[in-house]
């Protein structure tokens, strides 16, 4: 292997996981649109560089935090992107694009002999920071044995198999489980509010309780009970991830009707509460129709 590893994409989910490389003793070769965010890594001695290619031309392995399946896409496979470099052998990529936008990047960048690694993770943003995320990996087995002990640094590690687009569908059911519960659990406690329960034993009997859930054990406690709504994921992020769901899910003939449901709410956060907003402002919704909000009484 190199001994620099390339890294593109420093945003959100990207910066603190190319921290922790960084932090583990690994020299990067990074690239991202944000100047500020380029900047900030060469202080921390990572070498900076304008373009994809550029990555791909200096590392055998690169790892990629993206937004959209599109921008991956291009990244991966467009022009000055990671298949016209000269050292890479190995793509690895952590965004969640979906199975069918993953095979499409895995058959272009194998046009270019090189190996794609499907590594989508869970865990958000305070995972990233702390190497604690759930890494889902598909794409070949040898590939994945070279790269393992740097995935190491950024949490615990699923392979699901080699097939392309494996991880990419275990990402999109585990976001559409936390999708639904934190949709659920915020129609849940705006009911009870409104009858004149006390949010924060709400949640506490919750999460004693049968229903607890992620929403009601981290989001609720950490981001909505003290209104700061800074969970570090935004409402767009999370409907684009149930909107490939359910496309997945239809392609291969999987009914999802509960599923249907909560991305139809998640369209309707996206629309009236804002795409930049932090996805724990879903609670905003059912706040606004049933007229109340979701403060913890002061002790």
């Amino acid at each position: 292997m190199s001994e620099e590893i390339g890294f593109i994409g420093l945003g959100n989910m990207g910066a603190p996981m190319a921290g922790r490389l960084v932090a583990a003793g690994h020299k990067l070769v990074v690239t991202d649109v944000n100047t500020a965010a380029l900047k900030e890594f060469a202080k921390l001695g990572a070498r900076t560089v304008s373009s994809p290619r550029e990555v791909a031309d200096a590392c055998e392995t690169v790892f990629a935090s993206l937004p959209t399946p599109n921008i991956v896409e291009k990244v991966a496979a467009g022009e000055n992107g990671v298949s016209s470099g000269s050292s890479v052998k190995r793509f690895i990529d952590l965004s969640t694009t979906g199975a069918t936008s993953s095979e499409r990047i895995a058959a272009k960048l194998a046009e270019s002999k090189i190996a794609h690694l499907d590594a989508p993770v869970s865990g958000g943003k305070a995972g990233a920071k702390a190497g604690t995320l759930a890494v889902m990996i598909s794409g070949p087995r040898d590939h994945y044995e070279v790269a393992e002990p740097l995935l190491k640094n950024i949490g615990k590690l699923f392979y699901v198999g080699e097939k392309a687009g494996l991880g990419q569908t275990m990402k999109l059911v585990n976001n559409l489980l936390s999708a639904t519960a934190l949709a659920a659990t915020s129609e849940a406690v705006v009911m009870a509010v409104k009858a004149g329960l006390d949010p924060a034993t709400v949640i506490d009997v919750i999460n004693t309780g049968s229903g607890r859930n992620s929403a009601s054990q981290d989001k609720f406690p950490k981001a909505i009970l003290p209104r700061t709504f800074d969970y570090g994921f935004t409402t767009a992020l999370m409907y684009k991830d149930l909107k490939l769901c359910m496309e997945e899910a239809e392609a291969i003939g999987a009914q999802m009707w509960v599923g249907s449901a909560v991305k139809q709410l998640w369209q309707l956060v996206h629309s009236q509460i804002g795409p930049d907003s932090d996805f724990t402002q879903i609670v905003q919704l059912p706040e606004r129709w049933a007229g109340i909000e979701v403060v913890a009484k002061k002790t």
